[in-house]
């Protein structure tokens, strides 16, 4: 199991050994011993499952008071996968990053506390998405930020997606910025890994 750098110095790209034989293969999705060994020491609460038919766009999500770091994977079909950094007092401000997972490649993206998270269905297959959260769902401390906002510039692989009537009607990041916590950069966890939940 690798933990590789993206484009943005705090989301990681988590690459598991896969075993294949003729009879399949054989991979462990999680080793928290082996993650921590990389610097990825989260400790995770919840598991989260979505299933989501061609075109779907889901996102982008994130709390503000209890925000969640999530290891995203997917099962089935592929996934534009984004997480964009919406900490006011991060150096990557604004900047977002975004890979392909599939059930082929067994990709996981580490998308970290402090950043939205979303991704766009590819192909004409389902796809189904599994990730862990760092911290619990809490209704009243969601936000949804704006999939096109023309601020970030995210480069969609995707034209007209299909939104829920949540995503469609999200604000962009800077109708959102009054809401956000205003942490100092090692604070919000930039230097110190990834948080750990209460």
């Amino acid at each position: 199991m690798r933990v590789c750098d993206t484009d943005l110095p705090e989301v990681k790209l988590v690459e598991p050994a896969v075993l294949r034989d003729e009879r399949g293969f054989f991979l462990e999705t999680y080793h928290q011993q082996k993650l921590a060994d990389a610097g990825l020491d989260a400790i995770f609460v919840q598991d989260n499952h979505s299933y989501s038919s061609p075109r779907v766009l889901r996102g982008l999500h994130a709390q503000i008071t209890r925000p969640q770091g999530k290891l995203v994977r997917v099962t089935e079909g592929a996934v534009w996968d984004v997480a964009v950094d919406i900490r006011p007092s991060s150096p990557t401000y604004r900047r977002w990053v975004g890979v392909e997972l599939s059930a082929e490649n067994f990709l996981e993206l580490w998308v970290p506390p402090g950043f939205a998270h979303g991704f766009c269905v590819l192909g004409e297959s389902v796809a189904q998405v599994q990730y862990k959260c760092t911290d619990f769902y809490v209704a009243g401390d969601e936000i949804s930020l704006l999939w096109n906002d023309p601020d970030l510039g995210i480069d969609w692989p995707i034209v007209e997606p299909l939104l829920s009537a949540k995503d469609a009607s999200a604000s962009t990041l800077a109708e959102l910025e009054a809401r956000m916590p205003r942490r100092s950069h090692s604070e919000a966890g930039a230097s110190e890994g990834p948080e750990r939940a209460p």
